[in-house]
Formats: structure tokens, sequence, C-alpha cells
């Protein structure tokens, strides 16, 4: 399989800093008796796909129910710290795998899965061998990689685009010289939801690749000193910044917040051109956007490589799959119950055609001939491409790096956003938690 040649850097994670808490479905933290928990994240149509999920296997196993809990995407990561830290963690831990998952185990806060997929081994043979990178902890196994595989992509609307009478980008020159062209026509060159922070790293993680090549981050995973103030590091910083002072982002980026999916009303509504977002956004413009998608309006491509920079133009980043891991505080009926779902619940029949509905590629094996036959058939074939193809595929920081590391990259990516700092200063203060 194409995507088996991946590689994944990183087996870290991290935990954004806290965020409103918005849930649904059953109510109290942790279980309840009577049965397994599972928490995930809220937000169509990926919502409807997991509770489908859930609701299938509860049907198929009526005495051994999972009840369902739903949250924020930022609220659910400050939520299930506090959860896990407190012993009252769902018995089934919805993630995103690396430095994350690695404090949680080191904590022993989750179960060691390697032996249940030795003897699972036909659950394990299913999904693309790639995705257990990020679920791999010292050699061992302590997550079922799920879902999606969900690379970074740069959207465009072509109707704008079109409007204006331009090119979609061939490289990053070609970026810069769009800007004054769409501001000059009243529409903002980028959408970008900066309040929820993690987007704006994106940017990094493309410019640190395109610039450096892929062991730029390398060296700040192996905890190298001052890796941070790599010459291409502080390049990339630098060139970020000059898109900011372009005024290359929508007016206003810092108070918009990815939850509430307006990032991406910018873009289908013509008030942005373009938006780098995860393979993910493509769903929820099918759903939210009108005829935006069917009508052939959508573009879409991978980063374009950086003049004169070291990356690989095939590399990519974001996240690999997502993942579920089981509470080692819960008690033997509910992980039974949990590894029963993980066995014949996940990734079954009707979830993966329901994920190719939604234009997402699932991470399990042998499902070419149903994602060419799909509606979707070109943006899937993107994803496919692009991840399959990519020599490195870089894990999302926040989730590569430590919890402790990612929360002062975050802090860090505001204050350089919104000009606060420069370069050489959030490269002096991510060095100090290097390792960390």
């Amino acid at each position: 399989m194409p995507l088996s040649r991946r590689t994944f850097l990183g087996m870290a994670a991290a935990v954004p800093a806290s965020a409103a808490l918005t849930a649904c479905g059953s109510s109290g933290p942790g279980r309840s008796g009577g049965g397994a928990t599972y928490w995930y994240l809220n937000g169509q149509p990926q919502e409807g796909v997991r509770t489908g999920a859930v609701d299938a296997f509860n049907k198929a196993n009526p005495k051994t129910q999972i009840k369902g809990t739903t949250f924020q995407n930022d609220a659910y990561k400050t939520k299930i710290k506090t959860a896990l830290g407190a012993g009252q963690a769902p018995t089934l831990i919805w993630g995103w795998g690396g430095g994350t998952l690695r404090s949680y185990v080191e904590a022993d806060q989750v179960e060691d899965l390697t032996s249940w997929f030795d003897q699972h081994s036909e659950v394990k043979k299913r999904l693309f061998p790639s995705s257990f990178g990020a679920a791999t902890v010292d050699g061992k196994i302590y997550a079922m990689p799920c879902e999606t595989v969900q690379p970074i992509i740069l959207y465009y609307n072509k109707k704008v685009f079109d409007r204006v009478g331009v090119n979609p980008p061939e490289s990053w020159d070609d970026i810069m010289a769009l800007v004054p062209k769409f501001n000059a026509k009243g529409v903002a060159p980028f959408s970008l939801g900066g309040q929820s922070r993690w987007t704006n790293m994106m940017w990094l993680e493309f410019l640190f690749d395109r610039i450096g090549g892929s062991e730029v981050f390398q060296a700040i995973i192996e905890g190298e000193k001052d890796a941070w103030s790599n010459p291409a590091a502080i390049t990339a910083l630098t060139k970020v910044q000059d898109l900011v002072k372009a005024e290359g982002f929508i007016k206003g980026f810092s108070s918009i917040t990815a939850d509430s999916n307006a990032d991406q009303a910018l873009l289908y509504t013509g008030k942005a051109a373009m938006m780098l977002h995860g393979a993910w956004s493509y769903g929820i413009q099918k759903s939210d956007g009108g005829d935006f998608v069917s009508s052939g309006a959508l573009g879409f491509m991978n980063f374009p490589p950086v003049d004169g920079g070291k990356g690989d133009p095939s590399n990519t980043v974001g996240n690999p799959a997502q993942y579920l891991s089981i509470s080692s505080k819960a008690s033997a009926e509910e992980k039974k119950i949990a590894k029963d779902f993980l066995a014949t619940g996940v990734l079954q029949d009707d979830e993966v055609k329901k994920w190719i509905g939604n234009g997402s590629v699932p991470i399990r094996l042998g499902t070419e001939k149903l994602l060419a036959a799909s509606e979707s058939a070109d943006f899937l074939q993107l994803t496919y491409d692009i991840a399959s193809n990519a020599k490195t595929f870089v894990q999302s920081w926040d989730q590569a790096l430590s919890p402790t590391a990612a929360e002062t990259l975050l802090d860090n990516i505001v204050k350089l956003f919104q000009l606060s700092i420069s370069p050489q200063k959030f490269a002096a203060n991510l060095n100090a938690v290097i390792g960390k």
C-alpha cells in the first residue's frame, strides 16, 4: 500500500489552552455505570459518522452499551486532560496520538494494547500500516488508529480567482504577489480562524518544511539545543510575518474561531480567496456551503514550494489518523466493551462509506474503488495522493510536541501573528522548552 511509505515526525502531543466548554449527549464526567463511556468531538458532518458507529455497535450489542458525549475541539482538549488527572476519564478516549498519548502513557492513564493487537491481528491488518506511528510509545501500541487521514490542504475559491483574473499560486512568491491583487478588489487573500491558534500553526508547519526540509522540525522533536533558531526556522517565521504585514489574512482574524466554522464560510461566500486548512474542511464546505462544492467552485492543492527551499514539495503535514485509547482506570467490564468496539465497531463498512460520502479518506485498506466511485472523487484522489506520495508526513506540531512545549508554541504563535514578538524572540521562547 503506498501509504506505508510515509514517515512521521515525533511521538508527542499537546493540550491547548482552556476554552468555553460545550458538551452534548450524556452528562457528567467519566463513567456513569452500566456500560462504557466515550467522549469525542462534535460538529457535522464528522459527529454524525462517529455517533452512527456507536449507535450501530449498541444495536448489535444490546447488553453492552456505549454512552457517548460530544465536545467542541478546544474545549475537549482541556476537559479530557482534567478528567484524566482526576481519574474520571471516559472508557474510550478519542485523540490525535503523539505527545498527548505519550503523556497519558507516562502517567499510566491508558491501557497497553500491544498484546491485544497481537491477538487480533486481523484488526491491525485492515488499517494503513503508517497510521500506527502516532499510536506507538516506546515500541508499544496504546491506541487504535481510526477514522481518516487528514493532510493540510490549500483551498481556493475558483469564482473569486476568475473574477480577479489570476491563477492559483505555484510558489511562495506567487502567494505574496496575489495578496495585493485580491486586496485591491476588496477580497481577503486568506481566511484564518486565528483565535483557535492551531490554525495559524499550519502556516509555520509548511514553511519550516518547504524552506529547511523535514530535518528542521525533526531536530526540535529530538531535543537538539536551540533547534528553533535554525536559520531556516527564522526565515520561515519572518515570511509568515511578511504575509501578515502585507494584509494577507482577513481583517480581524485573531477574533475568528475555527470551532464556529466562520473561517470556512469566508471562503465559500467569496469574502476570502484562499484558506489553508485540514482535509476535513472539504466535508464542512460541502455540507454548509450550498452548491459551492457541487458546482465545482472549490479548488484544492498541496502547499506550493518556496524558491530556493530545501524541503521536498511532496511533503505534507497534518493528522495521519485519529486515535482511540482505553482508560486504565476503567473497570474490567468497561474495558471489555471498549475492546469489542475496537474489534467490531470501528471502521465497519457503513462507517467507511459515510466517511467517503463526507469527502474523507478512511484509513482502512481496500477502499480504492469506493473512493473512485464517490462524487468527491477528485478531492479524495488528491488527499490520497498527497498522503501516499509524501516522503515525510509531519504530525501536527501541537500533537507532536509535549503538552508543555505545545502550549508555549500556541501562545507564541498568537504573538507572532499579532506582530508583538520578533522571529528571534519566538525562537528563544520555544528553545526554552525543548525537551520539556
